[in-house]
């Protein structure tokens, strides 16, 4: 079955069960950080686990479970969607997966909730460890993925468990921290799963400490980091190195490709133009690799997600 036609199955079959909450052509560049891009085929906002329970279940259902492309979109801080958009299926978690739970030192946190809102939730409440969350603008689901982390700490070092509900197979789990294999901005967590839920175990601290270390934080990366539309750090650090200053030493801070450019503040990151195309987005990401890997011999690894690109989630 030809991709076009089991995305029409799939959508007739989610029409059935979901009617108008499914819609399509929906701007999904509108919905990332860097603002630009073009449209997501078939979206469904996933407002609690009914709704996700449909969805899994007509993606399972089909003979075309393998063939059909598609993506959770979290907060959209890490993506870059192509301006022809995404031919798949793209959800987007809701109300239903942004409560926070504390119970002493365990929290249990929805995979929709924005990571600074679990950083000041669980500071405030007196235990420290995700402190640094607070300047990550992803969700705990897109956290879990890639296995977020700064200012010397990440994901890893306080997750306990996740519940993973599988798109393609309607497997719902729960699954170790340990047998995630987290590793730098890395994990197994596949890109038909959705992250339902995360575990934390988190040590007593002091609010007002750690609400103080959190407005440092906040100060650090305005001071330190540019705003605007971007996707945060484009390539990750290789051992011993950070690419922003590799790319810094090869002349490309402040570098343009039509309405892009490499940030005059922090090299690592690039901008995007109001306005402006995804394609100079990933062109300007490409010559930035291609600069580095000629004057130095490392070739940068993408940690921004290509979406709708010929090769996807492959470097540029």
């Amino acid at each position: 079955m030809s991709a076009p036609i089991a995305l029409e199955a799939l959508a007739d079959r989610l029409t059935a069960v979901l009617g108008p909450r499914l819609r399509r052509d929906e701007p999904l560049g509108a919905m990332t950080t860097y603002r630009v891009g073009g449209a997501a085929r078939l979206f469904v906002d996933v407002e609690d686990e009914s709704v996700l329970g449909h969805v899994a279940a007509a993606v399972a259902a089909g003979p075309e479970a393998a063939t059909v492309a598609l993506l959770v979109v979290g907060k959209g801080s890490n993506l870059l969607v192509h301006e022809d958009g995404f031919a798949g299926l793209a959800l987007r978690l809701g109300a239903g997966f942004t409560t926070v739970e504390i119970d002493g030192r365990e929290v249990r946190a929805g995979g929709g909730v924005a990571l600074p809102v679990l950083a000041r939730q669980t500071t405030s409440a007196g235990l420290t460890g995700l402190e640094w969350a607070v300047g990550v603008p992803g969700s705990v689901g897109g956290g879990v993925r890639m296995n977020a982390g700064g200012h010397g700490s990440d994901m890893a070092t306080n997750l306990t468990r996740v519940r993973l509900v599988g798109l393609r197979t309607g497997e719902d789990e729960v699954v170790p921290a340990a047998d995630l294999h987290l590793g730098y901005r890395r994990s197994s967590v596949r890109p038909d799963q959705v992250v339902v839920r995360a575990d934390f175990g988190l040590a007593e601290g002091d609010a007002a400490a750690g609400l103080a270390e959190i407005a440092e934080i906040v100060r650090w990366r305005r001071e330190h980091q540019p705003g605007g539309p971007n996707a945060g750090s484009v390539f990750t650090n290789p051992d011993g190195d950070s690419a922003g200053r590799l790319i810094e030493a090869c002349g490309a801070k402040g570098l343009r490709r039509g309405t892009a450019v490499v940030s005059t503040k922090h090299a690592n990151f690039i901008q995007a133009d109001p306005g402006g195309r995804a394609s100079d987005v990933r062109a300007l990401m490409g010559e930035v690799r291609d600069r580095v890997r000629e004057a130095t011999g490392v070739t940068l690894v993408p940690e921004t997600r290509l979406v709708g690109f010929p090769d996807e989630e492959t470097a540029p």
